[in-house]
């Protein structure tokens, strides 16, 4: 069984069982989102995490270990030929990073100096905001920053 049919198995028996990704998440007491992505395919989930996961599912206990394993991230699931999103939420956080990505590396490198903010050692968080023109949705990008050190493998 590989990654990718294991995810399908995820999926289908979280609707099935009537599982919200939160009640999971809450199971394993992990952030909202790491446990979505991380079920999705795009962590690895700590085996004995994975465990509880895979009880609370109904998956074979083979699916542990390989949900264990480090996957292949990013994939191909959002974006059309490893292209643009063709998702329509996904494909807004696209057209958002094209408006204002150039902006925002800009105050990046003004605030901070020469470096990134890191998706390593990161968190994401969402939460819906009521607003009398309709409900908000915030997305809060929480990386590290990492200053380039332009130093030669010599240098060390």
């Amino acid at each position: 069984m590989n990654r990718n049919e294991i995810t399908e198995q995820i999926v289908v028996a979280r609707l099935t069982k009537r599982l919200t990704w939160q009640e999971l998440a809450d199971a394993i007491d992990r952030p909202l989102l790491w446990t979505t992505s991380a079920l999705l395919g795009q962590h690895p989930i700590p085996p004995e995490l994975g465990k509880v996961l895979v009880e609370m599912l109904g998956l074979e206990e083979s699916a542990t270990p390989v949900l264990a394993a480090p996957p292949l991230r990013g994939g191909q699931a959002a974006f059309a030929n490893g292209g643009v999103p063709t998702d329509p939420t996904i494909y807004r956080f696209y057209e958002a990073l094209q408006v204002y990505g150039g902006a925002i590396k800009e105050v990046i490198h003004e605030q901070f100096g020469d470096g990134i903010m890191s998706a390593i050692n990161f968190s994401v968080d969402l939460q819906r905001k009521p607003h009398p023109a309709g409900d908000r949705v915030v997305v809060t990008f929480d990386g590290k920053y990492l200053a380039y050190d332009w130093v030669s493998a010599q240098d060390e």
